[in-house]
C-alpha cells in the first residue's frame, strides 16, 4: 500500500488532477465515497469529466426518506453529479421491499465489470464506507447496522435521528477492484490512520484491508499523517 503524503494546500488539486488522468479518455467503473474529505477532489472536476464513466454510490443510510439530504445519494449528487454528470449512475435501494435481494441484484451489477477505481474515505473507528468493524475481507454487499460512532457522524449530515442500519458495497468488492485509493485529512484522523498504516492487520480495523490489495494508495495531507 502506498503513502502519498501532500501539503494540505496542494492535496485537493493533486488528488483531482490523478483522477482526471485516469478518466481520460474512455472513463472508469468508479465507487465513489460520500462525506466530508472528498468534496473539495469532487469539486475541482469540470463538467465533462464523467460523461465516459459509471459510478456505483459507496453505501447509504436507511431510515431516512428518499431525498434526505441525510442519504448518501442526496450528497453525492448535490456535491458531485448535478454539476458533473456520470454516463451511468447506480445505488443500493434502501426502500425495497427485499433487501436480500437488493444487496444480489447491486452486487452483480457491481461484479459484471468489476470496479476500476474506489474512492474510498476513512472513519475515525476505521470503517471503510459502512463496513464496520469485524467487516472482513470476503464479505460481500449487504445491509449492516451502524456502530454508534456512526450514526453519530450522520448526524452531520442532518440526519436526526441518526440511522441505524444501511446498506453497503462489502469488502469483498472492494478489495477485488483493480486499484483502491484511501482519502485521509485532517488531524481527526491521524489516530486512525497510523492503525492503519504500522499496526496490525485486523478486521477490528477495517481499512488495514487494503494492505492485502496490490493496487491500494493512501493520499494523505500533512496533517493526517502526522503520527505516521
Amino acid at each position: 500500500m502506498r503513502v502519498e503524503v501532500l501539503a494540505a494546500s496542494s492535496w485537493a488539486e493533486a488528488v483531482s488532477s490523478e483522477l482526471l488522468d485516469r478518466l481520460e479518455p474512455s472513463g472508469l467503473r468508479l465507487c465513489l465515497a460520500t462525506g466530508a474529505t472528498p468534496l473539495p477532489v469532487y469539486a475541482r472536476l469540470p463538467g465533462d469529466a464523467l460523461a465516459t464513466s459509471t459510478v456505483f454510490l459507496l453505501d447509504e443510510f436507511g431510515d431516512l426518506p428518499p431525498g434526505h439530504r441525510g442519504r448518501c445519494e442526496t450528497m453525492l449528487r448535490t456535491a458531485l453529479l448535478d454539476r458533473v454528470p456520470a454516463g451511468a449512475f447506480h445505488s443500493p435501494d434502501v426502500d425495497a421491499p427485499d433487501l436480500e435481494t437488493e444487496c444480489s441484484r447491486y452486487r452483480d451489477l457491481i461484479n459484471d465489470g468489476g470496479l476500476d477505481l474506489a474512492v474510498l474515505g476513512l472513519g475515525t473507528n476505521g470503517h471503510l464506507g459502512l463496513n464496520e468493524p469485524g467487516s472482513t475481507a470476503d464479505q460481500p454487499t449487504r445491509a449492516v447496522e451502524l456502530t454508534e460512532e456512526t450514526m453519530e457522524g450522520a448526524r452531520n449530515y442532518g440526519a436526526d435521528p441518526p440511522p441505524t442500519w444501511g446498506l453497503a458495497i462489502g469488502l469483498a468488492e472492494i478489495i477485488a477492484a483493480r486499484e483502491v485509493w484511501l482519502l485521509v485529512t485532517g488531524s481527526g484522523k491521524a489516530t486512525v490512520l497510523s492503525r492503519v498504516v504500522n499496526d496490525e492487520i485486523t478486521d477490528q480495523v477495517p481499512a488495514t484491508l487494503l494492505r492485502t490489495h496490490p493496487n491500494a494508495v493512501i493520499w494523505v495531507d500533512e496533517a493526517a499523517a502526522a503520527r505516521l
